[in-house]
């Protein structure tokens, strides 16, 4: 490490618990700081007296919806901790907390062992190249099998996941087993586990290897730099055991922070790029306090009284009250009015935050998630390599329960959106919906909870209606000729036309082959503003009709009673009669889907796939135990599939979509379609 580094900067650990739900995180982060004297009691999740767990909607679920960032000081050492939910529905607040980190600590039940979110947290982590470290929680739970879970968590993560200590006394405490040659354990040996560190470390290091062969052991006193190197390279991942509940393992797990985990200069830098596209070159981040500014926001709240807030990382430079920063590559900076260190709900105001310190700066519209702050113009195009985000897929129309709620109603989601990365908010104009999606049923739900309770703004819900098309298979003709005589000036207007089908995605095409003034130029627009209107009603079944091309090629018209209504009309009722005569057919989206669940429930999945229209193209392996299915399937049948995916897979799957193509429904299904549109038409 250069000696340059700010003492500041050597004093400062950051670390996300991430990891399943019901691991324990929030208890675990509750232990800590009432262990580290920041709280005088721990809280209880029950009681919803926990510090990240504040929101009185996660109070009343009693888990986390959030991510919360709490501080805590331990030996002189600044500790930046961040609490995320372990639910997959909320990995749009998880997964930033990764930009935010050196280290990313695992934390998994010793009751429920390994879940998939643990994998996909572990996985996302090593993309992201950060220090990784597994924290076994509630070791002193009744019915556990630790050396089991500890082999698991070798054979899923690599056998670089070595103990730093082990449970002892029936797990009332932990032993140590990097810096102790020698002890007693509940299970495996300290003497073992000793070993197995020390020689995993010195590996990196040729002249070090040839020492411990020479000497049998090296002082692990001696193994600070090549321990950080074996953290940043993946080559080691520390395991500790810890009982929030009992306290077992709190206090050690507070000194493996200080003592062993990686500060701002040590750890992976940011990946910080200049320009875009394949043209974007690398920047490094230096953690210098004297250099310019380089920060990140990698989360943003929006709270009805106070404003919006951003949560920012410190890569590089210090940033004060009163630095003027631009975001991203904004014309004009704002002012750091104030600057605030955050423990939960609670914002205290700080002077200064140099590399490494998360804080947050209030009050700034112009902020956004995955901004990057900076007090230099030549940084105006520097931005972060993007998160590889889920895509969100389950989707609810909504429209507010007050006439005239329009746009309150969306600027409240979107503000709502602007806050998690895995929420999207869209009007259809096809479907004429506004329609917000997420990453399930529980994502949507918090989100409709939160519009409700904290804005006061009532929605009703409903599935979003399928953007179904209709088209034609053979070509055809249709003639209208439209008179209304009503005393004085009447209507006239005659169209002859065929229609043609084209190949998928061709959309409309109006074509004029009039000859000899049949129907007069004027009139034309009228024409095609007819047809047009009647393709996007639709003829069968409602839904716009497209790729087909009108071609216009006689008619007639009279020199008073001509009219743009006229044409108009005409040309309405002559597509349709067209489209009649051509074999019309519905067209439904088709969807490629992308399904990751254990293995054990692939059988169940291709099957239910199969009885959903769908066709499973193959499937690949994603880790120990993991598989993804890849298929087709038509959109209209995964209305909830969510729910259903749960129930097959003990809520262990997710599923992401994206559009392939349009194809012909089967017959059943359109005359469904078309009797429930002629139902509508004839109301």
């Amino acid at each position: 490490m250069p000696s340059s580094i700010s003492p500041a900067v050597t004093a400062l650990r950051t670390l996300a618990f991430v990891g399943a739900a019901a691991s324990g995180k929030t208890s675990l982060v509750e232990a800590l700081l009432h262990k580290a004297g920041a709280i005088g009691a721990t809280g209880s999740l029950e009681r919803g007296t926990t510090v990240s767990d504040f929101d009185p909607l996660e109070r009343r679920a009693q888990h986390s919806l959030n991510a919360a960032l709490v501080h805590l000081q331990h030996e002189d050492t600044l500790i930046h901790l961040i609490d995320t939910p372990g639910a997959p529905d909320f990995l749009g607040q998880s997964l930033p907390a990764l930009e935010a980190v050196e280290t990313a600590a695992l934390v998994v039940s010793a009751s429920s062992g390994l879940e998939l979110m643990s994998g996909r947290m572990m996985d996302w982590a090593a993309q992201r190249e950060l220090c990784r470290m597994v924290i076994i929680n509630k070791i002193d739970a009744l019915g556990i099998d630790l050396p089991g879970l500890l082999a698991a968590i070798q054979t899923a993560f690599g056998k670089e996941c070595l103990p730093l200590n082990l449970p002892a006394a029936g797990g009332t405490r932990v032993v140590d087993c990097f810096f102790n040659p020698a002890g007693e354990a509940d299970f495996s040996s300290v003497a073992l586990a000793h070993r197995a560190l020390v020689e995993q470390v010195v590996e990196v290091d040729p002249a070090l290897v040839e020492r411990y062969l020479n000497d049998g052991d090296v002082d692990p006193s001696e193994l600070h730099a090549p321990l950080e190197q074996a953290l940043r390279e993946g080559h080691l991942i520390p395991v500790c055991f810890v009982s929030a509940r009992n306290g077992a393992g709190v206090a050690e797990l507070l000194d493996v922070m200080v003592r062993l985990l990686p500060n701002p200069a040590e750890g992976n830098p940011p990946r910080f790029l200049r320009g875009e596209g394949a043209a974007a070159t690398p920047v490094r981040a230096e953690p210098d306090p004297a250099r310019h500014v380089l920060a990140h926001v990698f989360k943003v709240t929006v709270d009805p009284y106070v404003g919006k807030m951003g949560i920012f990382r410190v890569h590089q430079g210090t940033v004060t009250r009163d630095s003027l920063l631009y975001i991203g590559d904004g014309r004009r900076p704002f002012k750091v009015g104030h600057l605030f260190r955050l423990q939960g709900k609670d914002h205290t105001e700080i002077a200064s935050a140099g590399p490494g310190e998360l804080c947050a700066v209030a009050k700034v519209d112009e902020i956004h998630f995955d901004a990057v702050l900076h007090d230099a113009a030549e940084d105006e195009h520097i931005h972060l390599k993007p998160l590889d985000f889920p895509v969100p897929v389950h989707g609810l129309a909504i429209e507010p329960k007050r006439r005239g709620d329009e746009q309150r109603m969306w600027d409240l989601v979107q503000r709502l959106v602007d806050e998690d990365p895995c929420l999207r908010l869209e009007h259809v104009t096809t479907t004429n919906e506004t329609v917000v999606y997420g990453l399930g049923e529980l994502h949507l739900r918090a989100l409709l909870e939160r519009l409700s309770e904290v804005y006061k703004c009532e929605v009703n819900t409903r599935p979003p209606r399928i953007a179904y098309r209709e088209t034609i298979t053979v070509a055809a003709a249709g003639h209208h000729r439209h008179k209304k005589q009503s005393g004085g000036a009447g209507q006239f207007g005659e169209v002859f036309l065929r229609i043609e089908p084209l190949a998928r995605g061709a959309g409309i095409e109006f074509v004029d082959q009039v000859k000899g003034g049949t129907i007069p130029g004027q009139y034309l627009p009228a024409v095609e503003k007819g047809v047009r209107q009647a393709l996007e009603s639709g003829v069968i079944a409602g839904f716009p009709v497209r790729d087909v091309r009108v071609v216009v090629y006689d008619g007639k018209y009279h020199s008073v009673d001509s009219k743009d209504i006229a044409f108009a009309t005409a040309g309405r009722k002559a597509v349709i009669e067209a489209v009649r005569a051509a074999v019309p057919i519905v067209l439904e989206p088709i969807v490629n889907v992308e399904i990751t669940a254990p293995e054990a429930n692939m059988g169940d999945i291709t099957g239910d796939l199969s009885a959903r229209r769908g066709q499973v193209s193959g499937t690949r392996g994603l880790q120990l135990g993991i598989l993804a299915v890849l298929g087709q399937v038509p959109l209209s049948e995964l209305s909830s599939y969510q729910s259903r995916l749960n129930a097959l897979t003990g809520g262990q799957g997710r599923y992401t979509l994206a559009f392939s193509h349009y194809e012909a429904v089967p017959p059943p299904v359109q005359q469904q379609l078309a009797g429930q549109f002629k139902v509508r038409d004839e109301d």
